[in-house]
């Protein structure tokens, strides 16, 4: 059969390319085509569009490259008109991918699965009606979705477990790299690690790189060590990096994670990675106008907490230091407690333990990939 997916960002590239992998496994006529990255390209199939013609983020940057944006998706929707698939599926980036799939849903008769289920949840709840009417079939990879989407709006889902969860179990098992061994690799240091995780695209780069570096730098008896972002160049992060001790390490980030005594991570799949790697961490998210967003954000945020952690488990584990919250002295404060506090660590590794009962067993691309597939035979048959 014929698959069209859709993603756009890094986190998509990587949960997709694991989905196409678990697809080929059950379908091995499978073709692909995909808006995506290099890990999707790297599984086959037709990359049409790089996911990092796509990431803008930001009102500002929005409009500065609207006409770009609306350029790209009009060429999807021709694209996959063209191309005729027997299934599109689409990953996250909803402000894309429902403006896609209200498109096709009007006018062809390919079936819409939407993988990673849109965070409307959160915000932007009314979107809830474009996905009753243009969607048909959910694939939720956090467990407390179920009750949102099926008890609160009526709508049918399937949790299929979550993919961070197979991707980490996986590296573990295979990845053998020891401490000494990436340290000699990537020219760092024999002293003890903060990972830095600044985001994926570079607004919150921007917004949050520099005082992450700043507060870090508080602790020189350790090396600070940046995980870059796939869709970044290492020249991108030179006017950030100019006159600092940190060491830019890419295509890494686990190790970074797994060799880290504690790490300061932007908001994101990010979170949910540190803490199934057990790193302490706190949770750094500054935006510009921070005493605005933070009272903007009690009357338009429908959840309490930005990280996966804390909205899986329902309490907080992590810290949350957002908009005017994400101070250098605020940082600082936390990260001490992360690196001298036994007591207070182990106490957020408890949480790390529920967060992996509450998600389940590994397996979410492959018991993705076999519903899908079982829906679209049962579609043929009818």
């Amino acid at each position: 059969m014929k698959y069209y997916l859709i993603v756009g960002e890094a986190s998509g590239d990587l949960h997709a390319s694991h989905l196409m992998s678990a697809i080929k496994e059950k379908d091995t006529d499978a073709e692909f085509r995909f808006f995506g990255g290099d890990l999707m390209a790297a599984v086959g199939g037709t990359l049409v569009k790089h996911y990092r013609d796509l990431a803008y983020m930001g009102i500002i940057p929005v409009l500065l490259h609207l006409r770009t944006i609306l350029n790209n998706m009009e060429y999807c929707k021709q694209d996959i008109v063209r191309w005729q698939p027997d299934v599109l599926i689409l990953v996250d980036y909803p402000g894309f991918n429902l403006k896609i799939a209200n498109f096709v849903h009007a006018n062809t008769e390919i079936p819409i699965y939407y993988y990673i289920a849109p965070k409307i949840w959160a915000w932007k709840e009314y979107r809830i009606k474009n996905i009753k009417r243009d969607v048909d079939r959910l694939f939720s990879i956090l467990p407390f979705e179920v009750d949102f989407f099926q008890k609160k709006h009526g709508y049918p889902m399937s949790y299929v477990g979550n993919p961070t969860m197979d991707e980490v179990t996986d590296f573990l098992h295979n990845d053998h790299t020891s401490r000494q061994q990436f340290i000699a690799d990537n020219g760092l240091e024999d002293k003890p690690i903060i990972a830095i995780l600044a985001g994926s695209r570079k607004q919150e780069i921007k917004d949050n790189l520099s005082k992450m570096i700043e507060a870090a730098s508080a602790f020189p008896e350790y090396q600070l060590v940046l995980a870059g972002a796939p869709s970044m160049t290492a020249q991108y992060y030179d006017c950030y990096l100019k006159g600092s001790q940190v060491k830019l390490v890419f295509n890494q980030t686990y190790n970074v994670l797994r060799f880290a005594e504690a790490a300061l991570v932007t908001s994101g799949t990010a979170t949910l990675e540190t803490a199934l790697f057990d790193t302490p961490q706190v949770v750094c998210y500054y935006m510009n106008f921070g005493k605005l967003v933070s009272l903007l954000r009690k009357c338009v945020l429908k959840v309490p907490y930005i990280s996966l952690v804390n909205l899986i488990v329902g309490r907080e584990v992590v810290k949350e230091l957002v908009a005017d919250g994400m101070t250098v002295s605020n940082v600082q404060a936390e990260l001490k407690l992360l690196l001298c506090n036994a007591d207070y660590k182990n106490k957020m590794r408890d949480g790390y333990q529920e967060l992996r009962q509450r998600l389940g067993e590994p397996g979410a691309p492959r018991h993705a990939a076999q519903q899908m597939i079982t829906l679209l035979k049962e579609r043929k048959k009818g």
